[in-house]
């Protein structure tokens, strides 16, 4: 038989020597908790296209929260659904609104947890799009300034990070700016600087209750086919004063997610999205695939593209799994 001088096998052989060459570690510290609280129910209901995700209310939200942070999870990502909807997203500022209501429940309970809080208008407005209409458009302009009011409400109430994520144009300035004006210069901005149009949507219409009533949302959200304009969108919201890139959805994008991290080195962070989420669950619950193996190296492919932090609906499974 052939000698070979190299032998990749032999740093293969045990399960020891695996751990002991292993490029990419994942860690309960990389992640961050979505949870969906809501001012309509009384009880949480769970997500029917979203298995184990759940509406919560104040009560169950927070403890959900506490027992994230008690398996190991660093921070949660608080998406809200209010109780009435206007054109304006009135209620998305509002100093009462739910995700403001929560935060602070929250931050009683579990001072040390991080706050992570999505900045968007599409589950306050009643058209159900990311910014303000006027006549059929969505106004940039008009957009940004209701956004600097609405994560200007989120750091009065105790939000960590705030994470803009409805794609307009100068939104990371002008909510840096804001922020700082009032005192919050502390307050991070996660940006969701490359958040592309995509068909993984779907099941988190259902949990935020925020489809459009008309349109869709390609006039401000990525086309799938880009590339280059991921880097120049992130490149933007650097400028602007992000601290934080997100790369939105998460496993049709690793190309764009190790791009982003090549190119600004700033801590970058993925979204395991709704619709890779319950592809995984449903092929998990069919027998078709052992769901804790199949999540493990997804999050480990997330890490080896690039990210630091994973947002990720199995962030509390993941933080038992990876201590076991």
């Amino acid at each position: 038989m052939l000698e070979l001088p190299i032998r990749p096998r032999r740093l293969r052989r045990t399960p020891t020597i695996r751990r002991m060459v292993r490029e990419h570690y994942l860690a309960p510290d990389q992640l961050v908790y979505p949870l969906f609280v809501s001012e309509k129910i009384s009880e949480p209901i769970e997500i029917t296209s979203m298995p184990g995700v759940y509406q919560h209310t104040v009560k169950s939200v927070t403890a959900s929260a506490e027992q994230a942070f008690a398996a190991g999870v660093p921070a949660i990502l608080l998406f809200g659904v209010p109780k009435t909807k206007d054109e304006e997203a009135s209620q998305a500022h509002a100093s009462n609104g739910i995700v403001q209501t929560a935060i602070r429940s929250i931050k009683s309970a579990v001072p040390d947890l991080v706050i992570i809080t999505d900045v968007c208008l599409c589950e306050y407005t009643s058209h159900g799009h990311c910014g303000v209409v006027q006549g059929n458009t969505i106004a940039n302009d008009p957009s940004v300034e209701v956004l600097a009011r609405v994560a200007l409400s989120h750091a009065e109430a105790g939000a960590d990070w705030v994470a803009p994520s409805d794609m307009m144009d100068g939104r990371i300035g002008a909510i840096r700016s804001a922020l700082d004006a009032h005192g919050f210069s502390e307050t991070a901005i996660m940006s969701y600087a490359v958040k592309y149009s995509s068909a993984f949507y779907g099941p988190f219409r259902e949990a935020a209750e925020n489809a459009p009533q008309f349109g869709d949302r390609r006039s401000y959200q990525m086309d799938p086919a880009n590339r280059l304009e991921a880097l120049r969108e992130a490149a933007l919201d650097v400028e602007e004063g992000a601290d934080i890139l997100l790369v939105k959805p998460g496993l049709a994008y690793l190309d764009i997610l190790a791009a982003v991290k090549a190119e600004f080195g700033l801590p970058t962070a993925v979204y395991n999205i709704s619709g890779e989420y319950a592809m995984v669950k449903a092929a998990a619950r069919n027998g078709w695939l052992d769901e804790k193996s199949v999540v493990l190296e997804i999050m480990t492919g997330f890490r080896r593209a690039g990210a630091d932090l994973i947002l990720t609906y199995w962030a509390k499974d993941l933080a038992g799994w990876l201590k076991g």
